[in-house]
């Protein structure tokens, strides 16, 4: 059965219970119109997957019942933790194709159904063998089911609004981390396998709730565009900018700036073809842009602490399980509202300035460490208390500082760089960048850490000082601008005639609503003509 119609049934059957009216002759449901604004609340789940893996990890990482259980040794290690970034770097080779071709929030079900598939696996791990294939299981469907939501949310959301909707769907990581963090700690002293099998099955939950609540929420409204279903399309784009007004001069304008500019890619010549990202100058400066924000987080040295917090907080002489658990759920209370701080900077101070200010941050930071940590090394005994406590406080101060910039970029700036013949793909190829690195350096970190110790922070500031440069001359600025209006800094021009949202909602600019309605219906009779 082809792919489309697979796709079609799975629709029908959502739509249905979303007491939608199913017009069969174009595949397209008709919504209801809600009283409320539709903005993908649903979404944080798929990233509080991430979020989870990486706490519980490190608490895993710190426990006795855990590390003693598969006889791990630094590799081994590294493996077992390293393993989700295999199934993370499969995950975008097909991700970006599957959601152009079924759509985002399809493929975002089928993604979360895999990653508890994964989690249950891992849960049963009997040996390292089986937790390395679960976990790449779970990798390959987190992957599948962010980068789908990413997109999503991004497509979806109103202009002023998409930095919050689009940058919580990662600072929810953190929501996910700190449960797992609360998980280990409590199941720390258990004497049985459950100590961490618990953890692990609890991984399941935002899957779980992805899928429950995936069937009562709307498709992108720009995928409904470019499939020909534009009253749906006209629908959700009223839901989620005006309260369901569909003669709202905001959603009226986005709407017509959604259909003017994929027909003009549509005229173009521009196809969904994974080649599509590379086949022009233009779509290869995207690309290059938009995809830079996986590299450039995966490298800062976040790592580290991500999923070794224990050895680094060995290096810093604080060795006890128990205190290093505690330290992690602090760690990610912390982490958590320097994501909502940085979240709300990008919105309303722009991208590119939150990510040079974090940037010139981690970089003071991990030379402070890779300095007290040497110092540490040097006389391990004779180290007083208050260098401890100082090179674990710039710890601290490290992971929040990569929060604010790094945690609601890393989905929120791909999609919006790219335009949407390589949007899916493009926010895939980033994602493919991030986990390729992240497979790599997560492997060798536990060994890098044991043979140079504070060495490694001295490597990732280089890294970062050359990242801060790169984001400084190539990055532009996304802030309060529609996807749409962004192609005017790559294209040279906007794709519509009709005048930018912001400038309508503030009143500068009028619009005549009756021509517009008349140029839609137009092109609404081309399109199904041709």
């Amino acid at each position: 059965m082809p792919v489309k119609d697979v796709a079609k049934i799975a629709y029908a059957y959502m739509d249905a219970r979303m007491g939608a009216r199913i017009d069969y002759d174009t595949r397209c449901p008709t919504h209801a119109l809600l009283n409320v604004p539709i903005y993908g609340s649903h979404m944080p789940p798929t990233l509080g997957t991430g979020g989870y893996d990486g706490s519980m990890l490190n608490g895993l990482n710190i426990l006795p019942s855990y590390t003693d259980y598969f006889h791990l040794n630094p590799a081994t290690t590294g493996l077992n933790t390293a393993s989700v970034f295999i199934g993370g770097f499969l995950g975008p080779l097909v991700t970006g194709v599957l959601t152009d071709r079924i759509g985002r929030r399809l493929t975002i079900f089928w993604g979360s159904v895999v990653t508890l598939g994964g989690v249950i696996l891992q849960t049963a791990a009997q040996n390292i063998a089986m937790f390395v294939i679960a976990r790449i299981f779970l990798g390959f469907g987190a992957a599948v089911s962010g980068i789908a939501s990413g997109v999503y949310l991004a497509e979806t959301f109103p202009s002023r609004w998409r930095a919050w909707g689009v940058g919580l769907l990662n600072d929810f990581y953190y929501v996910g981390a700190l449960i797992a963090a609360g998980i280990t700690l409590g199941t720390g002293e258990w004497q049985s396998t459950w100590a961490w099998r618990a953890p692990s099955l609890f991984q399941g939950i935002f899957s779980l709730l992805c899928i429950l609540v995936i069937p009562f929420i709307p498709e992108s409204p720009r995928w409904l565009v470019h499939e020909g279903f534009y009253d749906s399309a006209r629908t959700v784009v009223a839901q989620t900018n005006a309260n369901g007004d569909l003669n709202h001069p905001i959603s009226l304008i986005v709407y017509k700036e959604i259909v003017d500019t994929l027909e003009w890619e549509k005229k173009e010549g521009r196809t969904m073809s994974p080649k599509e990202i590379v086949k022009t100058p233009t779509a290869r400066k995207r690309l290059l842009i938009g995809s830079s924000a996986g590299p450039f987080s995966c490298i800062a040295g976040n790592i580290i602490a991500s999923y070794y917090l224990g050895d680094e907080l060995d290096t810093a002489g604080i060795t006890s399980s128990i205190q290093q658990l505690k330290a992690n759920v602090v760690l990610n209370v912390w982490c958590l509202f320097c994501a909502l701080l940085g979240t709300h900077l990008a919105a309303n101070w722009g991208r590119k300035p939150t990510a040079l200010l974090s940037q010139g941050l981690l970089i003071a930071c991990l030379f402070i460490i890779g300095g007290l940590s040497k110092v540490y090394a040097d006389d391990p005994n004779g180290a007083s208390k208050s260098l401890i406590y100082g090179d674990v406080a710039v710890m601290f101060l490290f992971q929040g500082f990569y929060s604010i910039a790094w945690t609601p970029l890393l989905y929120l700036y791909p999609p919006e760089v790219m335009n949407y013949s390589i949007r899916a793909n493009g926010v895939a190829f980033s994602q493919l960048t991030l986990n390729g690195l992240a497979l790599a350096l997560v492997f060798v970190m536990p060994i890098g850490i044991n043979n140079i110790g504070w060495r490694m922070y001295m490597i990732n500031g280089g890294w970062d000082i050359v990242t801060f440069f790169l984001i400084w001359y190539y990055w532009v600025e996304t802030k309060g601008k529609t996807l749409e209006e962004i192609d005017a800094i790559f294209d040279g021009e906007k794709h519509s005639a009709v005048p930018d949202v912001e400038n309508v909602r503030a009143g500068s600019v009028t619009i005549d609503q009756n021509a517009i309605e008349d140029e839609l219906r137009e092109e609404k009779i081309t399109s199904k003509t041709e």
